[in-house]
């Protein structure tokens, strides 16, 4: 089978305790029924812990948290007590996996890793040369949605023209115009759903009450369009190859058109509030995006809802 992944995904490397957002912080940690047998073999002390620190319902197990939100093997220092004591291949199969992605396709797997950790969104934001996809194996078999997904990944880095002309050329190939974007509708419709962080919060409190200069935010954002570049191939990667057909690829397309006017006037309104914007603020916006919309599968059906009305 054909095995898919950018060329930035072998790049990854848990940071571990230099994250400042970590995954094992405010996240249902499942466990594995391998790693769980593993577990219950598992004698004195940290027998003991595990055990108190397991919580079971009709979905499986997974790890109590904390009151503050904590893995109960998190310690002080930010690093695995069950890395330190039994090793790494003995962590759950979600805890090795994240922040990495799999998309089982027919005829082939594609990887990559996901935007809602900080050192993936480093890795992913920070790349300025054009993220070429790695292919590994043969496969001669036409897939008309992958290469539609190919085509859009190809418009998106034509870099002789700007962003909105390659995102409109990008929705042609779906038979799609570029819709109107109403700011103040979606900063609603995105305070209407679930949200984790009081900062995600805050920061569409910010780009509702703040009419910012979109225009003087593209003239400060000058020699980095690559960071939208990267966020928009991500998108596709990630989310485009995988639709059932050709209209639900198209109405993906949508989602990136909207990920981008949306990062992109939140960046704004960041800028107009503090007088600046770095690459920490930009890539602090995607993650907390990621991890607010792309990692709910309820908000993001919400929004996709939104897109078929445009």
């Amino acid at each position: 089978m054909l095995r898919v992944y950018p060329d930035y995904y072998k790049e990854f490397k848990c940071i571990a305790d230099k994250c400042r957002h970590s995954c094992c912080i405010g996240w249902e940690i499942d466990i594995d029924e391998n790693t769980l047998e593993f577990y219950s073999t598992v004698k004195g002390d940290m027998g003991a812990r595990l055990k108190s620190g397991i919580e079971y319902d009709e979905n499986g197990a997974h790890f109590l948290l904390t009151e503050n939100e904590r893995c109960p093997f998190l310690n002080e220092k930010g690093l695995c007590d069950i890395i330190i004591e039994l090793g790494e291949e003995h962590i759950s199969d979600i805890c090795t996996m994240h922040p990495r992605f799999v998309n089982d396709l027919p005829d082939r797997q594609e990887i990559g890793i996901g935007l809602c950790c900080e050192e993936a969104a480093r890795i992913i934001i920070g790349k300025k040369s054009k993220t070429m996809l790695i292919l590994e194996g043969e496969n001669d078999d036409f897939d008309e949605i992958v290469n539609l997904r190919d085509r859009a990944v190809a418009a998106v880095q034509e870099r002789s023209l700007t962003m909105e002309k390659r995102l409109k050329n990008m929705l042609s190939l779906f038979g799609s115009d570029v819709p109107e974007f109403r700011r103040q509708e979606i900063a609603d419709l995105l305070l209407s759903l679930e949200r984790l962080d009081e900062s995600w919060t805050k920061l569409l409190e910010l780009y509702k009450n703040t009419d910012a200069s979109l225009s003087d935010f593209s003239s400060f954002m000058k020699g980095r369009e690559h960071e939208y570049e990267q966020l928009l191939v991500y998108l596709i990667y990630r989310h485009m190859a995988n639709a059932p057909d050709v209209f639900e690829a198209g109405l993906r397309a949508k989602l990136t058109w909207f990920v981008y006017e949306l990062i992109k006037g939140l960046g704004a309104a960041i800028f107009a509030d503090k007088g600046s914007f770095d690459f920490w603020d930009q890539t602090e916006l995607m993650r907390l995006f990621s991890s607010e919309i792309e990692y709910s599968d309820e908000n993001l059906d919400i929004i996709y809802d939104y897109l078929t009305q445009l």
